[in-house]
């Protein structure tokens, strides 16, 4: 989906016009992919603009800069502080919010210990990431040719950039074969995760989704949605899934922040048919918690 542009994007503790928020093609993150990164959304709330699990995200950026070893030169605290600024200054009721951790320009090499650690803060209006038709129908899926990083290649629990190229591989892959998003398998041959998203199954009432041991990064919309769909009374486990288990399911969805919650029409083929009773209660409650219709998860917004 193409960029709108906003006024200001926050860098390094300043605000700096949007055209103006650039790098030296030298940085390090240019050529290595050596960056962590968060995607959020903003919702518009009766109480205006709220960011929803801002400190959750924000953690996540620290765990995921601690694992590759770059020291963010701010506090958590003031990153969250930083993104509602960036929010508000934007003058944004919804959106989506990008937040970088990247290595800079100053070294070259594969030892990235030496290099200036930067950070950045964006946010542009952004509709639903797989678009308004699959949101409400469902959207047809391919199991990639392409597997899933081997944990012990590099660590899936981190949201670092470079990795996601080989989404980005299994996207490309997809699209030009007709389909609307790609699944990749570990490489144990378990079901993993979308290029960008979580997967869930539903089969004979319980909800399946792989579990963090399938390569998967441990989404927070995931976390999510365990805890609404536990609410709403029905059954949710983590288990190995096969692709068989796919082409079998009653109902399938997916869910990351900025595909939020979309149900799976079609995997390989396979029809799983119109959205199902329970994707559609997840789905409802999902968007009513973001836009703070549900009192019971208001703790999960942060007000700008």
């Amino acid at each position: 989906m193409p960029l709108t542009p906003t006024k200001k994007i926050w860098l390094d503790g300043e605000f700096v016009d949007w055209d103006k928020a650039q790098v030296h093609v030298l940085s390090h993150c240019m050529h290595y992919g050596s960056g962590v990164f968060e995607g959020i959304r903003a919702y518009e709330t009766s109480r205006g603009a709220a960011v929803f699990r801002l400190t959750d995200h924000i953690v996540r950026l620290f765990d995921s800069a601690k694992v590759l070893m770059m020291d963010v030169p701010f506090s958590v605290e003031q990153l969250v502080e930083a993104t509602k600024q960036t929010v508000a200054i934007n003058d944004l009721n919804s959106c989506y919010i990008r937040l970088l951790v990247f290595l800079g320009y100053g070294e070259m090499g594969l030892n990235p210990l030496p290099c200036p650690v930067n950070v950045t803060i964006a946010a542009w209006p952004w509709g639903t990431y797989l678009g308004e038709e699959g949101l409400a129908k469902g959207v047809r899926m391919k199991i990639s040719s392409f597997q899933r990083h081997n944990p012990n290649s590099i660590p899936t629990q981190t949201k670092a950039s470079g990795m996601y190229l080989n989404s980005s591989l299994a996207k490309v892959e997809a699209i030009k074969a007709g389909y609307d998003e790609a699944i990749l398998l570990s490489p144990q041959g378990y079901v993993s995760e979308c290029t960008g998203e979580n997967l869930f199954v539903v089969k004979r009432g319980k909800i399946l989704t792989p579990p963090i041991s399938a390569g998967i990064l441990e989404g927070i919309t995931r976390d999510s949605i365990m805890t609404i769909a536990r609410d709403l009374g029905y059954e949710v486990e983590e288990a190995n899934l096969l692709r068989g288990d796919l082409y079998l399911a009653d109902e399938a969805f997916l869910s990351g922040t900025a595909a939020e919650v979309v149900p799976i029409r079609s995997v390989d083929d396979r029809e799983i048919g119109d959205p199902g009773p329970i994707t559609r209660a997840i789905q409802d409650a999902y968007f009513a918690t973001v836009r703070g219709e549900n009192d019971r998860y208001k703790e999960w917004l942060e007000h700008v």
